[in-house]
């Protein structure tokens, strides 16, 4: 069954995804930064059960994007990695959480297909 959009047809709840955001590990990473605010890369590697190199990718798109906001230093005599959400990373998350609400009330809101 095929069904066409037209003027009159609602826009499509998905029509609101970010891909940047909506991807699941930079879903994850940014809700992980919105409620720490600060967090370590190992805390991330962790939380999200990645390899370093998978991480390390998504922060990249992330930062690219001006959601997140990278630090590099120390701790002691050991290196670290920081990640920070930010202002924009925040409205990109909250923006997404709205749109994945719509979905969901979309689908609430529709009786199922007769069998």
């Amino acid at each position: 069954m095929t069904s066409e959009r037209t003027d009159e047809t609602k826009p499509n709840p998905t029509d609101g995804l970010d891909e940047v955001v909506h991807q699941r590990v930079r879903l994850g990473i940014l809700t992980v930064t919105h409620t720490a605010r600060r967090v370590e890369f190992g805390y991330l590697l962790d939380a999200l059960e990645l390899t370093g190199g998978n991480l390390s990718q998504h922060l990249r798109v992330l930062e690219d994007a001006g959601l997140v906001r990278i630090e590099k230093g120390t701790h002691g005599r050991k290196p670290r990695t920081w990640v920070t959400i930010t202002a924009q990373g925040r409205r990109a998350l909250l923006s997404e959480i709205a749109a994945l609400k719509a979905i969901v009330r979309s689908v609430e809101g529709v009786a199922p297909p007769a069998e």
